[in-house]
Protein backbone atom coordinates (compact mmCIF):
# COMPACT_ATOMS: atom_id res chain seq x y z
CA UNK A 1 0.00 0.00 0.00
CA UNK A 2 1.32 3.46 -0.96
CA UNK A 3 0.67 6.60 0.99
CA UNK A 4 1.26 10.02 -0.36
CA UNK A 5 0.27 13.19 1.44
CA UNK A 6 -1.70 16.14 -0.04
CA UNK A 7 -2.49 19.91 1.07
CA UNK A 8 -5.39 21.60 -0.39
CA UNK A 9 -5.51 25.44 -0.41
CA UNK A 10 -8.92 26.81 0.32
CA UNK A 11 -10.64 29.50 -1.37
CA UNK A 12 -10.97 31.73 1.36
CA UNK A 13 -10.47 30.24 5.30
CA UNK A 14 -12.94 28.64 6.88
CA UNK A 15 -14.14 28.99 10.39
CA UNK A 16 -15.49 25.86 12.46
CA UNK A 17 -15.70 25.37 16.17
CA UNK A 18 -12.17 24.15 16.48
CA UNK A 19 -10.89 27.12 14.80
CA UNK A 20 -9.64 28.88 11.76
CA UNK A 21 -9.14 26.01 8.20
CA UNK A 22 -6.91 27.45 5.65
CA UNK A 23 -5.40 24.12 4.06
CA UNK A 24 -7.16 20.70 3.77
CA UNK A 25 -4.55 18.06 4.97
CA UNK A 26 -4.36 14.34 3.84
CA UNK A 27 -3.19 11.49 2.21
CA UNK A 28 -4.00 9.44 -1.35
CA UNK A 29 -4.23 5.74 -0.39
CA UNK A 30 -2.94 3.29 -3.41
CA UNK A 31 -3.64 -0.41 -3.16
CA UNK A 32 -3.64 -3.45 -5.03
CA UNK A 33 -6.66 -5.94 -4.76
CA UNK A 34 -5.79 -9.64 -6.78
CA UNK A 35 -3.73 -7.91 -9.28
CA UNK A 36 -6.17 -4.43 -9.66
CA UNK A 37 -5.25 -1.09 -8.30
CA UNK A 38 -7.77 1.11 -6.20
CA UNK A 39 -7.35 4.94 -5.03
CA UNK A 40 -8.75 6.28 -1.59
CA UNK A 41 -8.57 9.52 0.55
CA UNK A 42 -7.70 10.07 3.94
CA UNK A 43 -8.40 13.80 4.60
CA UNK A 44 -8.71 13.66 8.67
CA UNK A 45 -10.30 16.89 9.93
CA UNK A 46 -9.81 18.38 13.59
CA UNK A 47 -12.78 18.51 15.99
CA UNK A 48 -14.25 15.47 13.72
CA UNK A 49 -11.42 12.46 13.44
CA UNK A 50 -8.04 11.58 14.45
CA UNK A 51 -4.67 14.24 13.81
CA UNK A 52 -3.05 14.03 10.69
CA UNK A 53 -0.26 12.60 12.43
CA UNK A 54 -1.92 9.60 14.27
CA UNK A 55 -3.61 9.14 10.32
CA UNK A 56 -0.20 8.53 8.51
CA UNK A 57 0.97 6.64 11.54
CA UNK A 58 -2.15 4.42 11.30
CA UNK A 59 -1.31 4.21 7.37
CA UNK A 60 2.06 3.54 7.24
CA UNK A 61 0.95 0.33 9.56
CA UNK A 62 -1.06 -1.10 7.68
CA UNK A 63 0.71 -4.31 5.37
CA UNK A 64 -2.68 -6.12 4.21
CA UNK A 65 -5.23 -3.25 3.26
CA UNK A 66 -8.45 -5.88 3.30
CA UNK A 67 -7.51 -7.43 6.24
CA UNK A 68 -7.43 -4.34 8.27
CA UNK A 69 -10.95 -3.57 7.45
CA UNK A 70 -12.37 -6.15 9.16
CA UNK A 71 -9.96 -6.95 11.69
CA UNK A 72 -10.21 -3.58 14.03
CA UNK A 73 -6.85 -2.21 13.86
CA UNK A 74 -8.13 0.93 12.09
CA UNK A 75 -11.59 1.48 14.37
CA UNK A 76 -10.24 3.94 16.19
CA UNK A 77 -9.22 6.39 13.16
CA UNK A 78 -11.87 7.13 11.01
CA UNK A 79 -10.47 9.12 8.26
CA UNK A 80 -7.36 6.16 8.05
CA UNK A 81 -10.04 3.96 7.57
CA UNK A 82 -12.29 5.74 4.97
CA UNK A 83 -8.73 5.83 2.82
CA UNK A 84 -8.33 2.42 2.83
CA UNK A 85 -11.90 1.37 2.41
CA UNK A 86 -12.64 3.64 -0.42
CA UNK A 87 -9.27 2.43 -2.43
CA UNK A 88 -10.40 -1.53 -1.45
CA UNK A 89 -14.21 -0.80 -2.76
CA UNK A 90 -12.54 1.30 -6.05
CA UNK A 91 -10.16 -1.42 -7.10
CA UNK A 92 -13.22 -4.22 -6.44
CA UNK A 93 -15.41 -1.81 -8.17
CA UNK A 94 -13.10 -1.79 -11.25
CA UNK A 95 -11.94 -5.40 -11.39
CA UNK A 96 -15.97 -6.28 -11.14
CA UNK A 97 -16.09 -3.53 -13.86
CA UNK A 98 -19.07 -1.82 -12.60
CA UNK A 99 -19.02 2.05 -11.22
CA UNK A 100 -18.92 2.42 -7.35
CA UNK A 101 -22.16 2.55 -6.39
CA UNK A 102 -23.18 0.17 -8.26
CA UNK A 103 -20.92 -2.53 -6.96
CA UNK A 104 -21.87 -1.61 -3.15
CA UNK A 105 -25.63 -1.84 -3.95
CA UNK A 106 -27.04 0.16 -6.21
CA UNK A 107 -30.02 -1.62 -7.99
CA UNK A 108 -30.50 0.73 -10.75
CA UNK A 109 -28.43 3.73 -12.98
CA UNK A 110 -28.57 6.91 -11.09
CA UNK A 111 -26.96 10.24 -13.54
CA UNK A 112 -27.31 12.35 -10.74
CA UNK A 113 -28.11 13.18 -6.77
CA UNK A 114 -29.83 16.22 -5.18
CA UNK A 115 -27.24 18.55 -3.34
CA UNK A 116 -28.36 21.43 -0.91
CA UNK A 117 -26.55 24.90 -0.89
CA UNK A 118 -25.30 26.02 2.51
CA UNK A 119 -25.23 29.39 3.43
CA UNK A 120 -23.26 31.29 6.12
CA UNK A 121 -24.35 33.75 8.91
CA UNK A 122 -24.78 37.02 7.63
CA UNK A 123 -28.10 39.84 8.09
CA UNK A 124 -31.38 39.13 7.26
CA UNK A 125 -30.91 40.99 3.56
CA UNK A 126 -27.44 38.88 3.44
CA UNK A 127 -28.53 35.40 4.21
CA UNK A 128 -32.41 36.20 1.80
CA UNK A 129 -29.72 37.40 -0.96
CA UNK A 130 -27.13 34.27 -0.46
CA UNK A 131 -30.65 32.06 -0.56
CA UNK A 132 -31.65 33.68 -3.71
CA UNK A 133 -28.75 33.11 -5.51
CA UNK A 134 -29.29 29.32 -4.49
CA UNK A 135 -32.78 29.45 -5.46
CA UNK A 136 -31.58 30.27 -8.88
CA UNK A 137 -28.75 28.23 -9.35
CA UNK A 138 -31.43 25.20 -9.14
CA UNK A 139 -30.60 24.24 -5.41
CA UNK A 140 -33.92 21.99 -4.18
CA UNK A 141 -32.57 22.80 -0.01
CA UNK A 142 -30.83 25.20 1.43
CA UNK A 143 -29.31 24.96 5.15
CA UNK A 144 -28.63 28.14 6.75
CA UNK A 145 -25.77 28.57 9.63
CA UNK A 146 -27.75 29.30 13.13
CA UNK A 147 -26.34 30.37 16.73
CA UNK A 148 -24.08 32.41 16.28
CA UNK A 149 -26.32 35.57 16.52
CA UNK A 150 -29.08 36.19 19.49
CA UNK A 151 -32.33 33.89 18.23
CA UNK A 152 -34.41 36.93 17.86
CA UNK A 153 -31.58 38.02 14.65
CA UNK A 154 -32.03 34.23 13.47
CA UNK A 155 -35.52 34.20 12.98
CA UNK A 156 -35.28 37.60 11.27
CA UNK A 157 -32.90 36.15 9.06
CA UNK A 158 -35.39 32.98 7.92
CA UNK A 159 -38.36 35.25 7.61
CA UNK A 160 -36.18 37.40 5.59
CA UNK A 161 -35.78 34.52 3.40
CA UNK A 162 -39.37 33.02 3.80
CA UNK A 163 -40.83 36.39 2.06
CA UNK A 164 -38.67 35.82 -1.04
CA UNK A 165 -38.13 32.12 -1.09
CA UNK A 166 -41.13 30.68 0.01
CA UNK A 167 -41.06 27.32 -1.31
CA UNK A 168 -37.36 26.03 -0.86
CA UNK A 169 -36.56 23.63 1.41
CA UNK A 170 -34.85 24.97 4.51
CA UNK A 171 -32.94 23.72 6.83
CA UNK A 172 -31.10 25.30 9.92
CA UNK A 173 -27.56 24.17 11.38
CA UNK A 174 -27.06 25.74 14.55
CA UNK A 175 -23.92 23.59 15.10
CA UNK A 176 -24.92 22.77 18.75
CA UNK A 177 -24.97 26.62 19.68
CA UNK A 178 -27.72 26.92 21.22
CA UNK A 179 -29.49 25.58 25.12
CA UNK A 180 -32.31 23.44 25.48
CA UNK A 181 -34.34 26.39 26.48
CA UNK A 182 -33.68 28.00 23.46
CA UNK A 183 -34.54 25.39 21.09
CA UNK A 184 -37.76 25.36 22.68
CA UNK A 185 -38.82 28.85 22.40
CA UNK A 186 -37.24 28.57 18.32
CA UNK A 187 -39.05 25.14 17.60
CA UNK A 188 -42.93 27.13 17.43
CA UNK A 189 -41.82 29.58 15.19
CA UNK A 190 -39.57 27.60 12.55
CA UNK A 191 -42.48 25.25 12.26
CA UNK A 192 -44.53 28.29 11.10
CA UNK A 193 -41.74 29.28 9.14
CA UNK A 194 -42.26 25.96 7.14
CA UNK A 195 -38.20 25.07 8.26
CA UNK A 196 -38.05 20.90 7.68
CA UNK A 197 -34.94 20.15 9.75
CA UNK A 198 -32.70 21.60 12.59
CA UNK A 199 -29.25 20.21 13.02
CA UNK A 200 -27.40 19.64 16.16
CA UNK A 201 -29.32 22.27 18.14
CA UNK A 202 -27.61 21.37 21.42
CA UNK A 203 -23.83 20.32 22.19
CA UNK A 204 -22.80 16.75 21.17
CA UNK A 205 -23.49 15.07 24.49
CA UNK A 206 -26.74 16.39 25.11
CA UNK A 207 -28.58 13.45 23.51
CA UNK A 208 -31.11 13.10 25.84
CA UNK A 209 -32.21 16.93 25.63
CA UNK A 210 -31.97 16.40 21.69
CA UNK A 211 -34.81 13.51 21.86
CA UNK A 212 -37.00 16.13 24.02
CA UNK A 213 -36.81 18.40 21.17
CA UNK A 214 -38.33 15.48 19.18
CA UNK A 215 -42.29 16.00 18.15
CA UNK A 216 -43.04 19.62 17.43
CA UNK A 217 -42.82 20.32 13.59
CA UNK A 218 -39.27 19.92 12.61
CA UNK A 219 -36.83 17.26 12.57
CA UNK A 220 -34.53 17.16 14.81
CA UNK A 221 -30.76 16.49 13.30
CA UNK A 222 -27.52 14.96 14.75
CA UNK A 223 -23.95 15.81 13.15
CA UNK A 224 -21.64 16.18 16.01
CA UNK A 225 -23.74 13.88 18.38
CA UNK A 226 -23.71 10.89 15.89
CA UNK A 227 -19.36 11.26 15.50
CA UNK A 228 -19.28 11.60 19.31
CA UNK A 229 -22.00 8.76 20.75
CA UNK A 230 -21.93 6.24 17.42
CA UNK A 231 -24.66 5.34 15.97
CA UNK A 232 -25.98 2.34 18.34
CA UNK A 233 -25.93 5.03 21.18
CA UNK A 234 -28.10 7.37 19.27
CA UNK A 235 -30.73 5.40 18.42
CA UNK A 236 -30.91 4.15 21.40
CA UNK A 237 -31.34 7.84 22.62
CA UNK A 238 -34.07 8.13 20.61
CA UNK A 239 -32.40 11.57 19.43
CA UNK A 240 -32.93 11.99 15.78
CA UNK A 241 -35.02 12.30 12.99
CA UNK A 242 -32.34 12.67 10.98
CA UNK A 243 -28.88 11.49 10.86
CA UNK A 244 -26.40 13.68 9.13
CA UNK A 245 -23.27 11.08 7.80
CA UNK A 246 -20.03 12.00 7.07
CA UNK A 247 -18.36 9.29 5.82
CA UNK A 248 -14.48 10.74 6.48
CA UNK A 249 -15.74 10.76 10.41
CA UNK A 250 -17.58 7.86 10.42
CA UNK A 251 -14.89 5.36 9.14
CA UNK A 252 -16.18 4.85 5.05
CA UNK A 253 -18.56 4.62 2.56
CA UNK A 254 -18.96 0.73 3.19
CA UNK A 255 -19.88 1.84 7.29
CA UNK A 256 -21.89 5.00 6.50
CA UNK A 257 -24.14 2.30 4.36
CA UNK A 258 -25.15 0.36 6.57
CA UNK A 259 -25.53 3.08 9.05
CA UNK A 260 -27.79 4.73 6.66
CA UNK A 261 -29.92 1.33 6.33
CA UNK A 262 -30.42 0.23 9.54
CA UNK A 263 -31.22 3.87 10.41
CA UNK A 264 -33.99 3.81 8.03
CA UNK A 265 -34.99 0.49 9.04
CA UNK A 266 -35.37 2.03 12.82
CA UNK A 267 -37.67 4.99 10.97
CA UNK A 268 -34.57 7.52 10.86
CA UNK A 269 -33.94 9.33 7.56
CA UNK A 270 -29.90 10.22 6.85
CA UNK A 271 -28.35 12.48 4.39
CA UNK A 272 -24.63 12.28 3.12
CA UNK A 273 -22.13 15.22 3.84
CA UNK A 274 -18.37 15.79 3.32
CA UNK A 275 -15.82 17.75 5.36
CA UNK A 276 -14.38 19.67 3.02
CA UNK A 277 -13.10 16.53 0.97
CA UNK A 278 -10.86 16.49 -1.60
CA UNK A 279 -12.18 14.92 -4.76
CA UNK A 280 -11.64 11.20 -4.41
CA UNK A 281 -13.43 11.20 -1.25
CA UNK A 282 -16.28 13.96 -2.27
CA UNK A 283 -16.84 11.35 -5.10
CA UNK A 284 -16.90 8.48 -3.13
CA UNK A 285 -19.53 10.38 -0.77
CA UNK A 286 -21.40 11.02 -4.14
CA UNK A 287 -21.67 7.06 -5.09
CA UNK A 288 -22.35 6.21 -1.68
CA UNK A 289 -25.69 8.97 -2.14
CA UNK A 290 -26.28 7.30 -5.68
CA UNK A 291 -26.40 3.61 -3.59
CA UNK A 292 -28.98 4.81 -1.54
CA UNK A 293 -32.74 5.59 -2.83
CA UNK A 294 -34.70 8.45 -2.04
CA UNK A 295 -32.25 10.26 -0.52
CA UNK A 296 -33.15 13.83 0.31
CA UNK A 297 -30.78 16.78 -0.72
CA UNK A 298 -27.08 15.87 0.59
CA UNK A 299 -24.62 18.30 1.47
CA UNK A 300 -21.83 16.99 -1.60
CA UNK A 301 -21.51 20.55 -2.96
CA UNK A 302 -18.26 21.46 -0.78
CA UNK A 303 -15.71 21.32 -3.61
CA UNK A 304 -15.82 25.37 -4.36
CA UNK A 305 -14.52 25.88 -0.82
CA UNK A 306 -11.02 24.35 -2.47
CA UNK A 307 -8.76 26.71 -4.09
CA UNK A 308 -7.15 23.75 -6.03
CA UNK A 309 -8.21 19.88 -5.96
CA UNK A 310 -6.84 16.40 -6.27
CA UNK A 311 -8.42 16.13 -9.63
CA UNK A 312 -10.55 18.64 -12.18
CA UNK A 313 -14.06 18.04 -12.87
CA UNK A 314 -14.95 14.93 -10.77
CA UNK A 315 -18.96 14.94 -9.66
CA UNK A 316 -19.33 18.61 -10.76
CA UNK A 317 -22.37 20.02 -9.29
CA UNK A 318 -24.92 22.04 -11.75
CA UNK A 319 -28.53 23.03 -11.17
CA UNK A 320 -28.41 21.64 -7.47
CA UNK A 321 -27.62 17.93 -8.18
CA UNK A 322 -24.27 16.38 -8.14
CA UNK A 323 -23.14 14.27 -11.42
CA UNK A 324 -22.52 10.61 -10.50
CA UNK A 325 -19.37 9.30 -12.15
CA UNK A 326 -20.54 6.69 -14.84
CA UNK A 327 -17.14 4.72 -15.55
CA UNK A 328 -15.64 1.96 -13.38
CA UNK A 329 -14.46 2.49 -10.11
CA UNK A 330 -14.83 5.28 -8.16
CA UNK A 331 -13.21 8.12 -10.52
CA UNK A 332 -11.16 7.27 -13.69
CA UNK A 333 -8.39 7.04 -13.90
CA UNK A 334 -5.57 10.08 -15.05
Amino acid sequence: MEVEPFSLPLARPFETASGTIERRRGFLVRVGVDGTAGLGEATPLSGWTESIGDCESALRSVEDPVSALVDGTLSDVPAARHGVSLAVLDAQSRAAGRPLYRFIGGSDPVESVPVNATVGDGSPAETAAAVGRAVRAGFPAVKIKVGVRDLSEDLARIEAVRSDAPAIELRLDANGGWSETTAERALPKLDDLGVSVLEQPLSADSLDAHARLRGRGVDIALDEGLVEHGFGTALGADAADLLVCKPMALGGIDTVRNVVRSARTAGIDAVITTTIDGAVARAGAVHLAASLPKLRPCGLGTGGLLGSDLRAGVAPVAKGSAAVPQGKGNIPPE
